[in-house]
């Protein structure tokens, strides 16, 4: 499909940031919050028209903390529990309520969104990915590193990686950004650096005593985390010291860590039509939520950018 250019968001990571960066104008504490609304969907309009994709997905946390990850690593997102719960996650009050409305005018706008059960938005990132790559470019748009390891400049896959400069001014990642930025190849090699070195934002540990430049030379020298092991495994006299003994240490901890880490290629997303839309889908939901929120002005901006009148 030539110049085909599939849009898939990390919808979670784009509203959390539009919650925090964009301010909220209520004049009356008892009228609800906007501000991620807002906020997201203006993003989406800055997104559609900057980079011009033909095809989109708002990709949805169904599952944002999945037992195969808990029960692989039991400290996995712990911390970002809400005190006595075992599943559900911290957000603030006032952005809660907003989530649902982001879910309705995506629908009304015919935007997809798609989650997929006992999966997270990483997950079906990846299993769009996977699936679509071949067939036409693929942009990920996300605020979190973990998914640099669905770079593939033959896909090509890039990150629009917002966490810096937000939508307007993102780092384009891509193998030569990982080479300078991480000094790894690829991002098969970024997911073997990052398992190495842990994510404490995620509860993983990573091997003790390997940072983030000793996994990269490691996964350079061996060319994989499985080669890297296989060479403690066999004795390679070049791993030694403190090095060899930090590894085998860590060895329980890299049987189980590669499955949290990697995103899943295969989890149960369903096939939808995913070209942008032509009209909208539901005008009645549309006009009904941009008067209840007043949010008008956004919608309007993600209209004009799909260029609808």
């Amino acid at each position: 499909m030539t110049g085909a250019k599939l849009m898939l968001l990390d919808s979670a990571s784009l509203y959390f940031r539009a919650f925090f960066g964009v301010p909220d104008q209520r004049k009356d504490p008892a009228e609800p919050p906007t501000n991620a609304i807002r906020g997201f969907l203006d993003m989406v309009a800055s997104l559609i028209t900057t980079h011009q994709p033909t095809h989109f997905v708002a990709c949805w946390d169904n599952d944002w903390r999945p037992q195969f990850r808990v029960d692989a690593i039991p400290t996995y997102k712990a911390h970002r529990l809400v005190d006595g719960s075992l599943a559900e996650e911290e957000s603030p009050e006032d952005l809660t309520p907003q989530v649902p409305v982001i879910r309705d005018i995506l629908r009304a706008l015919g935007l997809p969104r798609l989650g997929a059960d006992g999966f997270e938005a990483d997950d079906v990132i990846g299993t769009l990915t996977a699936r679509h790559k071949a067939e036409m470019a693929v942009d990920v748009v996300t605020g979190d590193r973990d998914l640099f390891q669905l770079v593939d400049d033959a896909g090509p896959v890039r990150v629009i990686y917002t966490a810096r400069g937000g939508v307007r001014d993102p780092d384009l990642v891509d193998e030569a950004f990982l080479r300078t930025k991480y000094a790894v190849a690829s991002g098969a090699a970024y997911a073997d650096m990052a398992v190495l070195r842990g994510d404490t934002s995620d509860g993983l540990p990573g091997v003790a005593g390997i940072g983030e430049k000793t996994a990269a030379k490691l996964i350079e020298k061996y060319g994989s985390l499985v080669a890297l092991r296989a060479a403690v495994d066999g004795g390679d006299p070049e791993i030694k010291g403190a090095q060899r003994t930090r590894l085998e240490a860590g060895a329980a901890y890299l049987d189980v860590a590669p499955k949290v880490v990697q995103v899943a290629p295969d989890a149960p997303v369903p096939s939808v039509d995913m070209s942008l839309p032509t009209e909208v889908a539901d005008p009645v939901l549309m006009s009904r939520v941009a008067s209840e929120f007043g949010v008008t002005s956004s919608i309007n901006r993600v209209l004009a950018a799909l260029r609808i009148e």
